[in-house]
């Protein structure tokens, strides 16, 4: 018989420990998902652009596997967000707009309208509690979690968060000081998770580069002789202030030592085409189904577990929580539609994305369908765009060689149109 020693023993109380969430934090991988706020996919010194300065996110991307075809599935801040968080499409979690359904001819602060905007969020969070989130799941293990930025659904607590900023209100109240104002409460909500020997995910989605565009001076100077839109100007350096406090993030986990032993991902929740003659987004950006709405880069820095290298493959955000979830050998729900993304078999066989815009105000809060505008669906170098609203047109676009989408190729090509309308029909089925 084998003899039972006590190293044997710790061994095996070590394992123990590790799956019921009591382990040392050394043992696991600290996450930090930093979310950019209403930024195009082309708005990044690395992916090119010939003024914006991105020199922290460069940085990023240098040390990360990067997909630079990374998509949200909504062009919707509060849906796309929901479906980060959740890994689920905005059908399956239900949270599909902004904001819930208003009474017609209701005037803004009125008894009536604040009684259903308050009833109607109430509604929008408890669809969020129903189905689990990163930070409930990874509490299971002994994380512990900050809420920093944008969030919808109620005061942090509800998306199973332990520690946080935003109390309720819509978008996100105390927790859009966030980068704006300091990056403080993330730097000490490390120090605690550290002096209670707790592995930490962060949720960094400050309100950046989201209008007010109110960049520093110093920063709005250095591009408003780049653009003769102030309004541009201002977006752009926007953009770079968001990318200085990803810096001094970056810099806070090399100080603290922690940078080799925690996982940074990037996403942004939709895209902006600045106007250059207003202070507000242009078409075809934010709230479209067009990829100046819906295409973020996506990157994964892993010191010493994943290898720096840009990627043409398909990656969407619903793929973040399988990913996490895959990186700390967590199981994870069948309803999960996303991929591994450090699985470089499955996101070369995946063939497909797809994703669905609704309306800023919901119809109705609890069936999907009467919100929808458009479904769409990415499919090698097609992308198909199928109108939910009567008198519209299906676009499709070959955006391998028309990246803007400015040619619409669905009369020369119905053969593939039908092909891929067949596909979202299989991926979400409309009730009849």
């Amino acid at each position: 018989m084998k003899k039972v020693t006590l190293s044997h023993i710790a061994v095996t109380i070590l394992i123990a420990l590790a799956g019921t969430g009591s382990a040392r934090a050394a043992d696991r991988p600290n996450i930090v998902l930093i979310i950019s706020d209403d930024q195009a996919w082309t708005d990044y010194s690395f992916i090119g652009h010939e003024h914006v300065q991105t020199p922290h996110l460069d940085r990023l991307a240098a040390q990360s596997l990067v997909f630079r075809r990374g998509y949200v599935p909504s062009s919707l801040c509060c849906p796309s967000l929901a479906s980060i968080i959740t890994g689920r499409y905005p059908h399956q979690h239900k949270v599909t707009s902004n904001d819930p359904p208003l009474p017609a001819g209701s005037t803004r602060g009125s008894p009536e309208w604040t009684a259903a905007f308050r009833d109607g969020r109430e509604v929008m969070n408890r669809h969020l509690e129903a189905v689990p989130t990163l930070p409930r799941l990874l509490g299971e293990r002994g994380y512990l979690s900050l809420q920093t930025g944008k969030w919808w659904q109620g005061d942090y607590h509800r998306g199973g968060f332990t520690h946080g900023m935003t109390r309720g209100d819509r978008h996100g109240d105390d927790g859009l000081k966030i980068g704006r104002q300091s990056m403080q409460p993330i730097f000490d909500f490390i120090t605690t998770a550290r002096r209670d020997d707790k592995p930490f995910f962060v949720w960094y989605a400050p309100m950046m580069p989201h209008d007010p565009h109110t960049p520093p001076e110093r920063l709005f100077n250095k591009y408003k002789d780049k653009t003769p839109s102030p309004h541009v100007a201002r977006y752009w350096a926007m953009i770079e202030w968001f990318d200085e406090t990803c810096g001094q993030l970056h810099d806070h986990l090399d100080r603290e030592q922690l940078a080799e032993n925690t996982i940074v991902l990037y996403v942004t929740d939709n895209g902006w085409i600045q106007d250059p003659a207003a202070a507000r987004y242009a078409p075809r950006s934010k709230q479209s189904p067009y990829d100046g709405g819906l295409r973020t880069p996506i990157m994964i820095r892993w010191p010493g577990k994943v290898v720096p290298r840009m990627s043409d493959d398909l990656a969407i955000s619903i793929d973040l929580a399988p990913t996490i979830l895959a990186a700390l050998g967590m199981p994870r729900s069948p309803d999960l539609q996303g991929v591994n993304l450090l699985d470089n078999d499955a996101v070369r066989q995946r063939k497909s994305i797809f994703g669905e815009c609704f309306t800023h105000n919901a119809v109705d809060l609890n069936e999907p369908a009467k919100n929808l505008r458009w479904r769409w669906t990415i499919d090698d170098q097609w992308k198909l765009i199928v109108p939910h609203e009567a008198g519209q047109k299906t676009e499709l676009y070959d955006i391998q060689h028309d990246p803007h989408e400015t040619k619409n190729l669905a009369q020369q090509a119905p053969m593939v149109v039908q092909a891929l309308e067949r596909k979202i029909d299989t991926w979400w089925s409309l009730p009849r």
